[in-house]
């Protein structure tokens, strides 16, 4: 099908909507006066459409006009999409990225930096991968990421310093620990702990990694901390979550225990490029913004 208008034409009507003259569009669209008004007498006769009157030094849209024009906006910017997604991928822009973050991450910390990166870039999507302990490794070492959120700098790849977790201990608010002065780790052992799955896959059992204090003489064993948030909030038992997911809830339904020597401890997280020379620009480009975000937070 042939159409009787083009995208030119229905520029030059927006601009001399928005413009407010035909002199004025003119100006903006570097084209001469006479050419504009060509164009709209043009269109106007193809359509066989009355587009746009003079009123005093004015040319407004009739309203014909103005009801065509609301449609063609959005074909406007349609086409102003497909041109920058277009000079995206000229340049070499990556279709979809996979950034590997690891659990103990505040998302806001991710999140806030990716919707700048999304504003500028409409090109590339994004995946995220939630990872912990061998996982965060098994991202990195297999390059089956093109960012990652790492705790400890893995051997061999460069990282930056990306922020500082805070776990702390935490039980329901009606736990027996809740009410209990002075604890001490013995009293931690006689409770139900509520740890952490190491995520790797097909992890072999003498593989598996673990972290922390896990000397509880029974264990609950869950995906990640929504799911020990869940469970501590029932009573199942006591768990160290991160500090901001505690505080994201304001749950008074659960409480930060204070235990002699171990009230709290601190995870580093830091950024890495798993793939380092073989970043396409927009991997990297999120990497840059990830990376001023973090230091803007010190």
């Amino acid at each position: 099908m042939r159409l009787k208008s083009t995208l030119e034409q229905w520029l030059t009507l927006y601009e001399i909507d928005r413009a407010g003259s035909i002199q004025a569009a003119a100006t903006a669209l570097n084209k001469s006066h006479t050419t504009l008004i060509y164009a709209v007498k043009k269109l106007e006769s193809q359509l066989a459409v009355a587009l746009v009157e003079v009123q005093g030094r004015r040319a407004v849209l009739t309203e014909d006009g103005k009801s065509l024009l609301r449609r063609a906006t959005a074909m406007l910017e349609q086409a102003r999409e497909l041109e920058d997604i277009s000079e995206q991928l000229a340049k070499g822009f990556e279709s979809e990225i996979t950034i590997a973050v690891d659990h103990l991450c505040d998302l806001a910390w991710l999140y806030k930096p990716m919707a700048e990166f999304v504003a500028q870039n409409s090109t590339t999507s994004i995946q995220i991968v939630e990872t912990s302990l061998s996982k965060t490794t098994d991202m990195v070492v297999n390059e089956l990421a093109d960012v990652a959120i790492v705790n400890l700098p893995i051997t061999n790849y460069p990282a930056e310093a990306f922020g500082v977790t805070s776990m702390v201990p935490v039980v329901a608010s009606y736990h027996s620990l809740a009410s209990k002065p002075n604890l001490c780790l013995a009293d931690m052992s006689t409770v139900t702990q509520i740890v952490i799955r190491d995520l790797g896959r097909e992890i072999h059992q003498s593989d598996k990694q673990d972290v922390g204090w896990l000397k509880s003489r029974q264990r609950i064993t869950v995906d990640n901390f929504d799911h020990a948030f869940r469970a501590v909030e029932q009573g199942v038992g006591y768990c160290r979550l991160p500090e901001h997911v505690v505080q994201s809830r304001k749950n008074d339904s659960v409480v930060v225990l204070k235990v002699e020597n171990a009230e709290q401890y601190q995870v580093p997280l830091h950024l890495t490029l798993p793939k380092g020379a073989k970043t396409g620009p927009a991997a990297k480009t999120f990497y840059d913004i990830l990376l001023r975000s973090a230091r803007s937070r010190r």
